[in-house]
């Protein structure tokens, strides 16, 4: 990885966070949506997260060792020259016991629609009323809401210190230079 690499698992960290955080406020302020463009009350939604894969620690750790590049390893390991197998990672001298993959970050996956069921509440004058005269309100706990929207924001400031913590790292090493 190299000097601005942990920035750049920060700044996805951070843009996550930020889509999480917006989707929470999007429940929060259709918690009580009886009815959406689709003629159904709103549905509770959930950020997808997954992790990314950064070849970039992988190519210098190649580099150092004095291998072949990764493009003519990738007959070897698998497509794109990935290393496909611990084993040759924990082979090398002076390795640790790596993993098969180099998390790169985290990046959104996509947002998903809430399975569960309507909350039903007996209100016959209401214009969204069935025959029976209940109403379909979303499933959406304001306190599970408000904990996913804290875990956000608390998750949004350890990466924010993260990227200050690295900035002072990065000014540190220049100061050295000099």
């Amino acid at each position: 990885m190299n000097l601005f690499g942990a920035l750049d698992v920060s700044a996805s960290a951070l843009q996550a966070q930020r889509v999480r955080a917006e989707v929470v406020a999007a429940n929060m302020a259709n918690a009580e949506t009886t009815r959406t463009e689709d003629g159904v009350p709103y549905q509770r939604q959930h950020v997808v997260f997954e992790a990314e894969e950064s070849s970039a620690f992988q190519d210098s750790l190649i580099a150092q060792a004095g291998l072949p590049s990764t493009s003519s390893l990738s007959s070897q390991f698998g497509a794109g020259g990935k290393i496909r197998s611990a084993s040759f990672l924990s082979a090398m001298p002076g390795s640790v016991n790596a993993a098969s993959t180099v998390p790169g970050g985290v990046a959104v996956t996509g947002v998903i629609r809430d399975t569960s069921d309507a909350l039903k509440r007996y209100e016959p004058g209401h214009p969204d009323a069935d025959a029976d005269g209940y109403v379909s309100y979303p499933d959406i706990n304001p306190l599970t809401e408000m904990v996913d929207l804290m875990g956000a924001t608390r998750s949004y400031g350890m990466n924010i210190s993260a990227v200050q913590a690295e900035k002072s790292m990065i000014s540190s090493s220049l100061d050295i230079l000099r």
